[in-house]
């Protein structure tokens, strides 16, 4: 029987912290939640950043939108600083426990867990969930424990799939369908729901947590993802908040998320994501001593990390191109 591979260093965490006493206050009655209306018709869209505490990047997009006294033109504008009792947490030489406190908040958006406030993050969803009721574009800004590639996960409808193609940034786009663990904030409701209704909601990873880069990708998403929701015009933007277009974009569909039995799961090698398996059978890793192997040919690895190692944590998703 295998034994279970030594916990890796943690990378270094080179991403500033972000001060975030004004922010967090808001302009709600929510703490952390600033909330701007035009008065004009348009779409309703919400910016959400820190669902985990140690995920930076998208806290200071956010604080950069304010300081820039960013507004909508049309339609109404939400800025959700979320999990902020986790980021209270951050410590940047051990960051891991910092993603959340009791659970992870990316797994309690289903109407059982919501109503059932019994750890930090259900309770803080609970404030928040109005804001995401009324909500009709969600962006939520998220980061990797390893790959440095930035990755728009759109879900499984085709409306979400065609914005991130629309937007033109990152190269690569993965259509997932969630998590076994939980529901996730970008699929609740309405916005996981078949048929365009009306709503787009995506997730960015903008790459490895502790990466500097990781705030250029966030705030190159939020100009992007505005612009498409029609919510402020290219002069309210920053020209140096986008990055130059992707020179391709490539959609993958997930087949398959594979989660830990147990702590004993290893990696063949040190995979960092977007890997491609060339053959069916091809060895991914091993979990309780049995080979994980790659159902198919040209078999894409997707965020494959044992960071957060635990029964039932998925440790890695396998994808195939969805055909043009």
């Amino acid at each position: 029987m295998s034994t279970p591979a030594a916990a890796p260093s943690p990378r270094p965490f080179l991403l500033a912290c972000p001060d975030l006493s004004s922010e967090r206050a808001g302009n709600t009655d929510t703490p952390g939640v600033w909330h701007f209306d035009s008065g004009v018709p348009g779409k309703r869209v919400m910016l959400s950043a820190l669902i985990h505490g140690n995920e930076l990047c998208g806290a200071w997009a956010l604080k950069d939108a304010l300081a820039a006294g960013l507004r909508p033109r049309r339609g109404s504008l939400t800025l959700a600083f979320c999990n902020l009792a986790a980021f209270d947490r951050f410590d940047p030489s051990n960051y891991a426990p910092a993603r959340f406190v009791d659970e992870d908040m990316n797994r309690v958006w289903s109407e059982d867990k919501l109503s059932a406030p019994n750890s930090q993050e259900r309770r803080r969803a609970a404030q928040i969930r109005p804001w995401v009721e009324r909500s009709d574009w969600l962006l939520d800004f998220h980061s990797m424990s390893n790959s440095d590639v930035p990755l728009q996960l759109t879900g499984m409808e085709q409306r979400n799939i065609d914005l991130a193609l629309a937007l033109g940034n990152p190269a690569t786009i993965i259509a997932d369908a969630g998590h076994a663990a939980g529901v996730r904030m970008r699929d609740y409701g309405r916005f996981g729901q078949a048929g365009d209704n009306g709503t787009r909601s995506l997730l960015i990873e903008c790459g490895f947590h502790g990466a500097p880069e990781a705030h250029g990708v966030a705030l190159d998403q939020l100009a992007r993802f505005l612009l498409a929701a029609d919510t402020v015009d290219r002069a309210d933007l920053p020209a140096a908040w986008f990055a130059p277009d992707a020179g391709a974009q490539r959609a993958l569909r997930v087949t398959h998320a594979v989660a830990a039995k147990s702590a004993d799961f290893r990696f063949a090698q040190p995979w960092k994501g977007l890997e491609t398996l060339p053959r069916a059978g091809d060895l991914i890793g091993w979990s309780e001593g049995e080979p994980v192997v790659a159902p198919y040919d040209d078999c894409v690895l997707i965020m494959p990390s044992t960071a957060n190692l635990r029964p039932g944590v998925t440790v890695v998703r396998l994808a195939q191109p969805i055909a043009a």
